[in-house]
């Protein structure tokens, strides 16, 4: 099918937490595709020209491996406080009381100090060994397990699924406001899945479900399941096909992260939502390029939101166009 990253890991290795990083080490990572300059480099930085530190070159080889890293103590209780009061003002965002996972989207728009944390250098010079210079913000949004015993977690998927582009080079970054373990619902990371390529999440049907459909694809890698545990104040990063799901909050206490997806700059959208600050520049410029993988996807036809912008693979009829087409089709 394309996105052929890599050989597929497996093995029998018993299941493994991940935590208790300093902020110079981390748990391996993902693989990305093929995008150009500065992904090699080691980024480090010196105190004179940058405060903060990109990855070192084993946490690059550790990424593009494994699909995800973990690097805790990036911020302070202090500035963690600061995006938990921020999480309480939006009269929109009900995670308090809610019984599910709740993700509220376009978290940017919401307070200055998610908006900030988008484009802080602590995250954006780590990315930057990744994707390259030149990064836009694809999406942001509150993920939020309820204090509420039991409920809670999601199944496993692909982001990449929801919103596919024309190249692979997207990572998802999250934030933890609360310190991430089993009991409350901790994401779970198949190692190494983002290189086994998009799996299918449409029914019998041809709908799309929003979880994979392919069962084999965690129950044949039991071994290579890892619990992500970030502490708060510490970030965990992952591959936009890491499959990648969460069990219930059993704890009866919030489990709260800020995510932001981010992609390279030639990473072009082919569907779903385009959100307020969908395409905000975090660093470099605009290249005015398309990269595109050699691939044939499965767009998802998304029922969660009406319409689509124009440029969206789904909307790309003028007027007259959509009017004589609908007419023909009857």
């Amino acid at each position: 099918m394309g996105f052929s990253l890599g050989q597929t890991v497996s093995g029998a290795r018993s299941k493994q937490t991940i935590s208790t990083l300093p902020p110079n080490d981390t748990t391996t990572m993902a693989a990305m595709g093929s995008n150009a300059k500065n992904k090699q480099q080691d980024f480090d930085i010196s105190p004179t020209s940058m405060r903060y530190q990109g990855l070192s070159k084993s946490q690059v080889r550790g990424f593009r491996e494994d699909g995800f890293l973990v690097i805790n103590d990036i911020f302070d209780s202090a500035e963690i406080d600061t995006l938990r009061d921020a999480c309480s003002e939006p009269e929109d965002i009900q995670w308090k009381t809610a019984e599910k996972t709740t993700h509220a989207l376009g978290l940017t728009t919401r307070s200055n100090a998610f908006l900030d944390l988008a484009r802080d250098p602590r995250i954006v010079e780590r990315l930057r060994a990744l994707l390259g210079d030149d990064i836009q913000l694809q999406h942001s949004k509150l993920a939020a397990q309820p204090a509420v015993a039991d409920r809670g977690g999601f199944a496993w998927h692909q982001d990449f699924a929801f919103y596919p582009h024309t190249n692979t080079d997207l990572i998802a970054v999250m934030v933890m406001l609360d310190d991430a373990t089993p009991d409350n619902g901790c994401m779970r990371m198949i190692r190494g899945s983002h290189r086994n390529g998009l799996l299918n999440h449409t029914d019998n049907d041809g709908v799309f479900t929003g979880m994979c459909q392919e069962p084999k694809a965690w129950k044949e890698h039991v071994g290579d399941v890892v619990d992500i545990t970030p502490r708060a104040g510490g970030i965990s990063m992952h591959h936009c096909l890491m499959l990648h799901g969460a069990g219930p909050n059993q704890s009866g206490e919030p489990r709260r992260g800020l995510v932001y997806q981010y992609r390279a700059d030639d990473a072009f959208q082919l569907a779903d939502r385009v959100w307020d600050d969908t395409g905000l520049l975090v660093s470099g410029k605009r290249s005015e390029q398309v990269r595109c993988e050699a691939v044939t996807l499965r767009l998802p036809r998304s029922v969660r939101y009406p319409g689509y912008p124009f440029g969206n693979a789904w909307n790309q009829e003028g007027e007259l166009a959509r009017k004589l087409n609908q007419k023909m089709s009857g």
